[in-house]
């Protein structure tokens, strides 16, 4: 299995970021942010978009301490 690599979260651009990179900044796996998505509890909230989560960068940031 390839191993996805991630650029590091400070030097991160985009507003929005998917289920597995979110989950690799926040060290989480990504069901547990898939249920914090379903149950819309959790330090961060996704925005649903065409029913995909979109996870925003500033917040996973401000969470990190970055």
């Amino acid at each position: 299995m390839a191993q996805t690599t991630y650029p590091p979260l400070e030097s991160e651009t985009r507003p929005l970021i998917g289920t597995d990179a979110a989950a690799f900044y926040l060290n989480r796996k990504q069901q547990t942010l898939r249920w914090w998505a379903t149950y819309e509890r959790g330090p961060v909230l996704p925005i649903r978009i065409n029913g995909r989560l979109a996870w925003p960068v500033a917040r996973i940031k401000e969470i990190v301490g970055v």
